[in-house]
């Protein structure tokens, strides 16, 4: 194991035990023990809730929640509009409603089995300020072919083939702002294993325009592209641009974007 990774787990197994409750559950999960179905998981301090599959619904929730990965540059702020393109389970969705009250929060997650849980945990938390789609969102509109076979959910993608495949619904970012009549978006996150690079790719200038602020986790082990690809796409059009690599997975990490 490398360094890096070593010194992120030291620090992650602490932050779980002190800040997740009910902690002995937590640790049976990670375990493998059995566990009663549903598990719901507090975080302490924001008082967050979420109905948790596994335990890496559980470590992702920790990444966005507690590490705060999508605020390494730009923390939210309230009155903001936020778009979740890969929405998973609603971590950043309810973590990001409850840091803008008086914003608003559009979530978009195609997985049925993940968006009928992101609207669990909307509920669970009380959120009003949050509205969710079950579609993916895409360089075109029509319909994508997510496998279903990568991984767990949270790892699901629409740009690796393989046999278990379900077709979803796919809109643009240019519908998106135009369904819910936006004229900026003030924070945009993207998590959705390399379907990052035919947005950014696809995406009509003016409405890039539109985006103030960027956060996303890239994927450099697909055949969507490398994440220098959208480094120098969002320079090209007014971003000012940093990268944080993964502490553990030589092809993951996260890129930030600030208009300048």
């Amino acid at each position: 194991m490398k360094l890096s990774a070593a010194a992120y787990y030291a620090r992650s197994v602490p932050s779980l035990l002190r800040n997740v409750a009910p902690r002995s559950k937590v640790a049976a999960l990670f375990l493998g023990r059995a566990r009663q179905q549903p598990l719901i998981i507090r975080l302490r301090g924001s008082g967050l809730q979420f109905r948790v599959r596994t335990a890496m619904d559980v470590w992702v929730i920790k990444e966005t929640c507690l590490d705060r990965d999508y605020e390494n540059i730009t923390a939210l702020q309230d009155g903001w509009t936020v778009i979740d393109i890969g929405a998973g389970l609603g971590d950043f969705t309810a973590y990001a409603a409850q840091r803008s009250p008086t914003g608003r929060v559009l979530a978009y997650e195609p997985f049925p089995e993940s968006f009928a849980l992101l609207q669990q945990n909307v509920s669970l938390n009380n959120l009003s300020n949050v509205e969710a789609r079950p579609c993916a969102i895409a360089d075109t509109p029509g319909s994508l072919a997510l496998n279903i076979g990568i991984g767990e959910a949270v790892q699901h993608s629409t740009t690796q083939s393989g046999a278990n495949t379900i077709e979803v619904r796919a809109i643009t970012l240019r519908q998106v702002f135009s369904e819910h009549g936006l004229v900026r978006c003030d924070f945009l996150k993207m998590d959705i294993e390399g379907g990052e690079y035919a947005i950014l790719r696809g995406v009509e200038a003016g409405v890039l325009k539109r985006v103030q602020h960027i956060a996303l986790e890239y994927h450099d082990n697909t055949p969507a592209g490398k994440h220098g690809e959208l480094v120098r796409l969002l320079q090209a059009n007014g971003f000012q641009v940093q990268v944080r690599a993964n502490p553990v997975h030589d092809y993951l990490g996260y890129l930030y974007a600030t208009r300048k």
